[in-house]
């Protein structure tokens, strides 16, 4: 298409499904950071005034998960029931269980854990590889986050979620169309005020000058003109119920497994990181402009059944020969990804809000741009 429109969306840590998958993810840190051969599968569930946390969790680690899973929700700000969700007086309950040795004896060989596949995105369009409407769209949600803790807005509640859409043309953006802003906020506030706020502390803070008209942008804050209740309060929350915020916002595709909770053995999670890792060490590296990288997986067996590359029209080799390069130098089986990006490691609390690709922390090493030189130089010699 010469033109389309695109759009993502992303939701802030105070979103009932991310503040479920800050909790899992939060439990599944405790745990690695006593045990680092922990196996952990935490699934959350919150609602008003009621948290239920289930899974299977075989480690020698020692953790009171009830008072991590509290200090998840006191760090996002759920501290009374005006703001949505009092972590004090709530319900908790908590069913845990260990690791089915079914699945256990097909990981502890070095194999996968489960069957899927996993894929991979990055692109050229932003500095961080990742898709503009879901750069802006995380970047937005970050700072609605941002102007609440340190008060420059301190009306603002912790739920809330962002939405931008982008023109293309030729495959590359050009300009920002529409945003899309709901603030959760405490009562009495002017709405007025609030929108005028909204505009100047996060969308004109964020949004790349010279890729929108202020006059002509489209920006809908808070479009039913109230959003008090929130969090908990209003929605029911879900660990892994966000797999494309926290991925490339659609643009790609996805394998349906989510990543909070989940141990470095469990491929859903630690293959698409390596997906990720391939696909930008590739762009990076010049052979495309566009790559989208799968892998498959079957229990029990340590590599992938296939290795899927699509560079979209983009590339400056073939897809096949990526697909050879890539075999050189990545090991795709579940032990090579855990060693060659660290995972064993206390991490994962990070990556549960404003997605897992694309931000430049020093732990998420599948961010890393280390095997550029060494794709060029096979792709080009």
């Amino acid at each position: 298409m010469a033109r389309f429109l695109f759009t993502s969306e992303s939701v802030t840590e105070g979103h009932p499904d991310k503040v479920a998958d800050k909790v899992s993810d939060a439990i599944l840190d405790a745990y690695l950071s006593q045990d680092r051969d922990s196996r952990v599968a935490c699934e959350t569930l919150i609602t008003r005034g009621v948290m239920i946390i289930a899974g299977e969790i075989t480690s020698n680690g020692v953790v009171d998960v009830r008072e991590v899973a509290k200090g998840a929700l006191r760090d996002i700000g759920y501290i009374s029931e005006e703001t949505g969700f009092s972590v004090d007086n709530a319900g908790i309950l908590i069913s845990l269980q260990k690791q089915s040795p079914d699945i256990a004896m097909g990981v502890d060989t070095g194999g996968a854990g489960d069957q899927g596949m996993m894929f991979g995105f990055a692109c050229n369009e932003t500095d961080t590889f990742m898709p503009m409407p879901i750069y802006l769209a995380h970047r937005l949600a970050m700072r609605l986050t941002e102007v609440r803790k340190n008060g420059i807005l301190p009306y603002l509640r912790p739920d809330g979620k962002s939405q931008v859409t982008v023109e293309y043309e030729d495959g590359k953006p050009v300009r920002i169309l529409n945003v899309v802003i709901s603030a959760h906020h405490s009562s009495g506030i002017d709405m007025g005020q609030l929108r005028e706020d909204i505009k100047r502390e996060v969308i004109y803070n964020v949004l790349p000058e010279g890729m929108y008209d202020r006059e002509a942008l489209e920006c809908h804050i808070n479009a039913t003109g109230r959003f008090e209740l929130g969090g908990p309060a209003a929605d029911t929350g879900l660990t892994g119920r966000k797999i494309i915020v926290d991925t490339y916002g659609g643009m790609g595709r996805h394998g349906g497994g989510c990543f909070s909770g989940k141990d470095p053995t469990k491929v859903d999670r630690s293959a698409a990181y390596m997906a990720r890792y391939v696909a930008k060490n590739i762009v990076a590296a010049g052979l495309a402009d566009r790559c989208e990288v799968q892998f498959a997986y079957v229990i029990g067996v340590a590599h992938p059944l296939s290795v899927m590359v699509n560079t979209f029209g983009t590339g400056k080799v073939s897809d096949e020969r990526i697909v050879e390069i890539i075999n050189q130098v990545f090991d795709l089986t579940p032990n090579g990804i855990i060693n060659a990006l660290d995972l064993k490691r206390p991490i994962y609390y990070d990556t549960a809000a404003y997605g897992h690709f694309g931000r430049e922390l020093d732990h998420f090493t599948w961010e890393r741009l280390d095997r550029v030189d060494q794709i060029r130089s096979l792709a080009f010699a």
